[in-house]
């Protein structure tokens, strides 16, 4: 996995120190000249954001309330990045293939010299010990825990206690804040401060049944036919299993390794936790020959993983049943993030409730060994992430891509925004101030380096009425999207839900699989849930056997996988053409011919998949 050309790399160090050195020049030189008015600028607003909808002032947060600040330093070599992204992630260019080194990605995202000295100095001039700043491997990223009262005089604003009125959620949060006029271009963002996401995780339905034998009597026995022209149990039409799933993506014949070191991630936040009891409760259902079987449980940020039975998560539960289930004997890693709203802003200590994102990336991005696909099941509404952070947290997904890894995240369960077809209760509104109605993508599924995954339901399948799916307000359509968006949108009908999206964004999702009636025990009790959080594990499940089929054949992970997804490989796809899915007022947009915004380039047909991914 590693990037062996070196004339490349050589071209690269030394491109790197000379830039170093000239830098260094430049610092020395506006130290002299500048550095007193510098640290004598005045303050001017770096971002602001509208008050957000649903969220209301509950008091102003207390000034010894201790905050945990992520200042992220501006990347100035990423566009170097994200060529070589594409190029190693890209079947028809002679690098693919040739993911980059931990270090590489380091060396490429590392901030410009008068960058760190410049908020370094800054930091210190707050009373900021040097001792007290912890750097992210690539020193691009500096948190420091202050007082909100220092924070306050840091970045010129008032911080308050917002409460969400449905949840009853608290956060401490600004609208605005400010920097010195010199450090604006040396801070890309600072959070927590304007971000009002919540972290939500994808499931649209939980349905308990038959607590003895877990079973639904499916009432026809004609067998029914999957795309790929397999046959599969009609048993499936009502509860879907491991089983079902490799019947319907043609995976019954692949039996992975255990000993080629190929591995499978899952992400876990807001204290959801995986029960290892009920893993081998599905275990010894679905899944016999796992029987005894484990995985990995590391703590990012003090994550928890509390295995009281009664406390077992049914998003962390459904994820490693189904994630593991399918993959197994391959390594399997559970991250569980530390974090959970509602907390008590007085508390005096630091919380992650809604940066989840760079938390965990901090802690992923500083390994040396890092799973080869990763699925998470988690997010947003894009409008509620600020665009600066969403951008550096894509950013972040990006360097995982570079060095060979496979992210998927569920594409949400709302449709194209709330799920709701009904244009006199729906609240699709945005955020911007101008309280109009609009599509609502959601992150980080529209970020271009990652692999959205919608939902089906059925067999023959269909789009699971409330796969998520649209385009981005805050990242243009990447490339490798350009051919497969604008078929579709040569035929669509012309002013269909004009003003209402942005035709020119991310499209997504990208794929799609089954996401509903799944059969999984939490808690002890056995039960069906749905949400395209079951959607992402199973794809991603499926691309992990995909990389056993590289790795046998002496080729390196699959990495960043869209490029290839819509070239070589849109053949080993199973096209879906049926269903909607309805949100903000309308029906949404309709599964079709091709790629669609809400099942993308279909679901997966593992053997044809093996055979092209294994060709290039």
């Amino acid at each position: 996995m590693i990037w062996k050309d070196a004339k490349i790399s050589k071209r690269l160090r030394s491109h790197l120190k000379m830039r170093s050195l000239l830098s260094c020049l430049a610092i020395l030189a506006s130290f002299v000249l500048a550095l007193p008015s510098q640290r004598d600028s005045p303050h001017q607003v770096k971002e602001r954001v509208f008050p957000p909808r649903d969220w209301e002032i509950q008091s102003i947060a207390p000034s010894t309330h201790k905050i945990e600040l992520k200042i992220g330093l501006p990347q100035p070599n990423f566009d170097i990045l994200e060529k070589h992204l594409y190029e190693v992630s890209d079947p028809s260019h002679t690098r693919y293939g040739q993911h980059l080194s931990k270090e590489e990605v380091e060396a490429l995202v590392a901030p410009h010299p008068e960058s760190l000295e410049l908020v370094t100095d800054w930091l210190v001039s707050h009373g900021i010990g040097k001792e007290d700043m912890t750097r992210s491997p690539a020193q691009d990223w500096i948190t420091v825990t202050v007082p909100v009262g220092v924070a306050e005089k840091m970045l010129d604003t008032t911080y308050y206690v917002w409460k969400h009125t449905a949840s009853g959620e608290s956060i401490v949060r600004t609208t605005s804040y400010s920097l010195p006029i010199h450090l604006h271009e040396h801070v890309d963002v600072i959070q927590p401060t304007t971000t009002f996401a919540r972290l939500k995780s994808f499931k649209s339905t939980i349905h308990r049944f038959d607590k003895e034998t877990g079973q639904i009597v499916e009432q026809s026995n004609t067998p029914i036919i999957s795309a790929s022209g397999i046959s599969v149990d009609p048993s499936c039409n009502a509860t879907v299993t491991v089983t079902c799933l490799k019947q319907l993506y043609n995976a019954t014949d692949i039996t992975p390794s255990a000993t080629i070191d190929n591995s499978f991630g899952i992400t876990g936040y807001l204290d959801q936790f995986a029960n290892f009891q009920d893993l081998q409760s599905f275990y010894a259902i679905q899944v016999p020959e796992a029987v005894n079987s484990s995985f990995t449980v590391l703590s990012v940020a003090g994550g928890q993983n509390n295995q009281t039975l009664s406390e077992a998560g049914d998003e962390a539960d459904l994820d490693i049943e189904f994630g593991f289930g399918i993959t197994f004997p391959i390594n399997g890693t559970f991250f569980t993030t530390a974090g959970s709203p509602p907390f008590i802003p007085d508390l005096g200590t630091p919380t992650d409730t809604n940066e989840p994102y760079i938390t965990w990336l901090d802690f992923i991005l500083a390994q040396d060994e890092i799973p080869l696909v990763i699925t998470t099941s988690y997010g947003d509404d894009e409008q509620t992430v600020p665009k600066s952070f969403a951008r550096r947290a894509c950013a972040g997904f990006a360097q995982l891509g570079a060095r060979g890894v496979s992210l998927t995240f569920s594409s949400g369960d709302g449709g194209v925004g709330d799920g709701d077809p009904d244009p006199a209760t729906q609240s699709c509104i945005t955020n911007d101030g101008t309280n109009r109605t609009e599509f609502l993508p959601l992150f980080p599924a529209s970020c271009p380096y990652v692999t959205a995954v919608g939902g089906t339901i059925h067999v023959p399948e269909v789009a699971v009425d409330f796969s998520g799916g649209g385009f981005s307000n805050y990242f243009p359509r990447p490339a490798y999207q350009d051919a497969a968006v604008t078929a579709f949108f040569d035929n669509f009908p012309n002013g269909t839900f004009a003003g209402l999206f942005n035709p020119y964004g991310r499209a997504f999702p990208d794929v799609a699989a089954q996401a509903d009636n799944f059969q999984v025990i939490i808690g002890g009790e056995t039960g069906l849930i749905g949400g395209t959080s079951a959607a992402s594990p199973t794809f991603a499940g499926f691309v992990a056997l995909l990389n056993d089929a590289r790795l046998k054949a002496g080729l390196p992970s699959l990495g960043f996988l869209n490029p290839l997804f819509y070239s070589t490989a849109i053949s080993g796809f199973n096209d879906i053409t049926s269903g909607n899915a309805p949100g903000c007022g309308t029906e949404g947009f309709n599964a079709t011919v091709g790629w669609d915004p809400v099942t993308g380039l279909g679901t997966p047909d593992v053997g044809k998949l093996v055979a092209l991914v294994t060709s290039v």
